[in-house]
């Protein structure tokens, strides 16, 4: 496999009231087409995922604009910084969405081949949100963490903040319409010290502006070991950031406070046990890890099929120090790699093959037979580096990139086959036991 460079890979990947810690995790769930919602039943104050045990969820970007939206930021995260804009030839996205459901569509710069326009959508529309939600409760995907860039919601970024806000308002409404769980996960990446310090301040704010624990308005947010949970992405990486671990140990304090108001998930290197290879070799990350209640190793670009079972071996070993030191692990699978465009580098498509969901399945049945209990995905919408699960057009569907291309779903799947799969997993998690390591036959 081609070593993706890591400080790239990560320059670009870039949560009151508290319920019971009661948890629902062998209830049966609910009837209702086309797959049942899992943790249905409420605690007594109203919360209806009472912990992250047994969920399969994604994390979601939401990242992207489109020219002519009101977000008023143009083609962002489309557009391709290295060649100055968005059009054929200069993109920053690999995959293309499906766009046969958006209600509301804009024109990109690019054609398909018989001469016809490319739409694209925005996630600043609330109805493409819900159509995002929807989907996940259609495939039996138990819901996302919402992505919050630091660097891009900072005081001298109104924009990114005005963008993020909006994108999460429409994800709070569509979560609670479709019984879907959510949580913040900041990223750190690109941060400083000070930016660490200021992600306080806007998670304060986040409380304030949408009654984040009012469990009327919002049922569906996640709570874990009896708080609401918050993630921190990007703590304890060897790649020279511009702040230390120390900086989020103090962050972690502030947040929990004297009453331990949170829980905390934190997302860690993936050699983070060992504190090798991509890891900083410092013993302050455990004492950090120890003091958090989930973590979340990345694990995108770390291997691909032919590698998986030697790179994934200490994964039993990883979740028996967490059960030791009391804190829940949290695996993740990703359903292949891609950022030719983005690194306008053409060996870089499919730089890690999906290969029709078989290296999806296989990291799936890993975690499972480890001990896992829990998945993150990534990613629902990434297409910048191709992780996405969520719709994207096939092979033969794909418009021209000059001289470029875009990568499409294999052709011999459906555009929503990801969606499905990343569902089966979630079924199995949720413990149903007709499920094993042979991936399940559509």
């Amino acid at each position: 496999m081609k070593q993706i460079s890591l400080s790239l890979l990560l320059s670009f990947f870039f949560i009151s009231v508290c319920c019971s810690s009661k948890k629902t995790g062998t209830d049966a769930p609910p009837p209702g087409p086309p797959v049942a919602v899992k943790d249905t039943v409420y605690d007594e104050t109203g919360c209806q995922y009472t912990s992250y045990n047994k969920l399969v969820m994604a994390g979601y970007q939401g990242w992207f604009a489109a020219d002519g939206d009101d977000s008023q930021r143009g083609w962002y995260h489309y557009r391709n910084g290295r060649c100055g804009g968005f059009f054929p030839g200069c993109a920053a996205v690999d995959f293309w969405p499906d766009m046969t459901e958006y209600t509301k569509q804009y024109k990109s710069p690019f054609k398909f081949a018989d001469g016809s326009d490319a739409f694209l959508y925005s996630p600043y529309d609330e109805e493409t949100v819900d159509l995002h939600f929807k989907w996940m409760k259609d495939y039996g995907i138990d819901g996302v963490f919402m992505q919050r860039f630091v660097g891009e919601i900072k005081n001298t970024n109104p924009s990114g903040k005005r963008h993020f806000n909006k994108v999460l308002e429409n994800a709070l409404k569509a979560a609670k319409k479709y019984n879907r769980a959510i949580c913040i996960m900041y990223d750190l990446s690109g941060c400083s010290s000070d930016d660490v310090a200021y992600l306080e301040q806007d998670w304060n704010e986040l409380q304030s502006l949408f009654s984040l624990f009012d469990n009327k308005q919002h049922p569906t947010y996640v709570r874990h070991n009896g708080k609401p949970l918050l993630s921190i992405w990007g703590v304890g990486f060897n790649d020279n950031r511009k702040y230390t671990i120390a900086d989020v140990d103090k962050l972690v304090g502030k947040l929990k406070g004297a009453n331990n108001r949170v829980s905390v998930m934190l997302g860690v290197p993936y050699y983070w046990r060992t504190l090798n290879n991509d890891t900083e070799n410092s013993t302050l990350l455990h004492t950090l890890v120890k003091k958090s209640d989930i973590i979340m190793p990345w694990a995108v670009g770390r291997y691909n099929m032919d590698s998986y079972n030697n790179v994934a071996i200490g994964l039993a070993a990883d979740i028996q120090w967490c059960k030791s030191n009391k804190v829940d692990y949290v695996p993740l699978v990703f359903p292949g790699f891609s950022w030719g465009n983005l690194q306008d580098g053409k060996a870089d498509y499919n730089a890690i093959p999906r290969l029709k969901g078989d290296f999806l399945w296989k990291q799936v049945a890993g975690a499972k037979q480890a001990g896992a209990q829990t998945l993150y995905v990534a990613m629902f919408d990434e297409i910048d580096e191709g992780t996405a699960i969520y719709k994207c057009a096939k092979e033969a569907n794909l418009p021209v990139n000059g001289d470029h291309k875009f990568v499409g779903i294999e052709n011999e799947l459906d555009s929503d086959y990801y969606l499905w799969l990343t569902g089966q997993a979630a079924k199995w998690f949720h413990g149903e036991s007709n499920l094993n390591a042979t991936k399940p036959v559509r």
